[in-house]
């Protein structure tokens, strides 16, 4: 009897709780999609037809790696999967959670099956936070299906997940939600009385509108709790509406950058970065410059990088490119920032707008490649040292014509081991400095230099 009456009285002030949640909740959470139509954005993975879709549909769901940028929809769509699949939902973060949680609800999962024969989705939030040992104890239960796994990252799995986990799961990339995405879930927000502002009569203006899109940056998330804040900041008029202008938006957004200098953004960007200076689009190159100083990326990093480009990709088409990239290393060093954002800049544009050659990348790592292959050749005799009686004897310096004592400073010698004197690793390109670097070895070497379209 006692039993029963404490069961009835924790099931009404467990309802009593949550409808309290719902009220208070952030409107990002008030706001969550109760069903797939509702759901915004990844019709690549969601419209009918699509591999995802006819999953959830048949209730044949697979375990599964949901892998995109915040806000893009992860915890919401595996809510929604385990609404439409009648799963039972377990939800772990793997920020806060261990091993010992995991086994408790495996046990608890396995227990629902063998009595209710109901499956259960084991949602873990951030699983890239999770160890290798963390990751170790999932294996067993989703190779024998007592959970269906649906884990969240913001992170390449490829990198952040185990390989036998991995094998185990089908990974989903969800995309950045699209202006037009966030804009129909804000209207929905401003529209809905039971969850979102519809009854306190909000309006944005245009303004406002398109400010909130732009710095959303196609995060939902994001977009609605600046909203919020926006609509709380903003004095009710006389009717009793709240009508939020671009003044109030600004005021209220607390911008978020994607950008993580530990994660995939951190190396996209320098990726292409340095791909855009390799393809001497200027404006491109300072647009990803921008993106990581702006997101407080680590100057010296970038000023690294720029050398490393001067190095590779202009080389001696313009021989000066490594001398401003080094300038531009030392000047932020030296002023820091946020004036170091100007030299290196110009260094940017001035490798961007640089003739471009690989020769020199190409020739040292063909040397390399050399070297490592064959044995150590002798070095010709005329070539080495000769400082005791010993070594003269023995030829060591003998033959050796000095360059400075004839004409044009040039004398042609064999100076390669006999035995690899054929060995070419350096190819001149016909770009820039270079070309007049090629035209001198001609006239020197003859034919060895003579054929620039192996430079690429």
């Amino acid at each position: 009897m006692n039993g029963r009456s404490t069961s009835t009285n924790m099931t009404l002030f467990d309802h009593r709780k949550q409808e309290l949640q719902n009220r208070i909740a952030p409107l990002s959470t008030r706001m969550r999609p109760q069903n797939l139509d509702e759901y915004a954005g990844q019709k690549h993975i969601l419209s009918p037809g699509k591999v995802l879709r006819r999953a959830i549909d048949e209730d044949r769901l697979p375990s599964m790696i949901l892998w995109g940028p915040p806000g893009s929809g992860k915890t919401t769509l595996a809510r929604l999967v385990a609404g439409e699949t009648n799963s039972y939902f377990e939800q772990l973060s793997a920020v806060t959670s261990g091993v010992k949680d995991v086994r408790a609800v495996m046990a608890a999962a396995n227990d629902r099956l063998g009595q209710t024969g109901r499956r259960t989705i084991l949602f873990i939030d951030e699983i890239h936070r999770f160890s290798k040992s963390q990751q170790d104890a999932l294996l067993p239960h989703v190779e024998d299906g007592t959970v269906t796994l649906i884990g969240a990252t913001t992170e390449n799995p490829s990198f952040e997940v185990i390989s036998p986990l991995l094998s185990r799961t089908r990974v989903y990339t969800l995309e950045p939600l699209t202006d037009d995405d966030i804009k129909g879930i804000v209207e929905r927000a401003i529209s809905n009385e039971n969850h979102g502002l519809g009854r306190d009569g909000v309006s944005l203006s245009k303004d406002a509108m398109r400010f909130l899109l732009r710095v959303a940056n196609g995060d939902a998330r994001s977009a609605l709790n600046t909203l919020e804040l926006a609509v709380e900041s903003t004095a009710r008029a006389e009717d009793g509406t709240i009508s939020v202008e671009v003044e109030t938006m600004e005021e209220s957004v607390q911008r978020q950058s994607r950008y993580d200098r530990l994660g995939d953004m951190h190396y996209d960007t320098i990726s292409a970065f340095i791909k855009t200076i390799r393809a001497s689009d200027p404006d491109a190159a300072l647009y990803y410059l921008a993106r990581m100083i702006d997101a407080g990326e680590d100057p010296v990093f970038i000023a690294r990088r720029l050398v490393i480009s001067a190095a590779e990709d202009i080389g001696l088409a313009n021989p000066n490119a490594l001398a401003v990239a080094i300038a531009a290393q030392q000047a932020v060093s030296f002023v820091g920032m946020p004036e170091g954002r100007i030299p290196l800049a110009e260094a940017t544009i001035y490798l961007a707008t640089a003739p471009k050659s690989n020769s020199t990348y190409k020739a040292i790592d063909k040397a390399l490649e050399f070297v490592r292959s064959s044995r150590d050749e002798p070095v010709p005799k005329h070539l080495r040292n000769a400082p005791t009686r010993l070594m003269k004897d023995l030829g060591y310096g003998e033959g050796y014509v000095y360059p400075h004592d004839k004409p044009g400073h040039f004398s042609q010698a064999e100076n390669l081991p006999e035995n690899i004197k054929k060995a070419r690793f350096y190819q001149p390109g016909e770009l820039g400095a270079e070309n007049t670097i090629r035209e001198r070895l001609m006239s020197w070497w003859g034919d060895r230099y003579g054929n620039p379209s192996d430079a690429k």
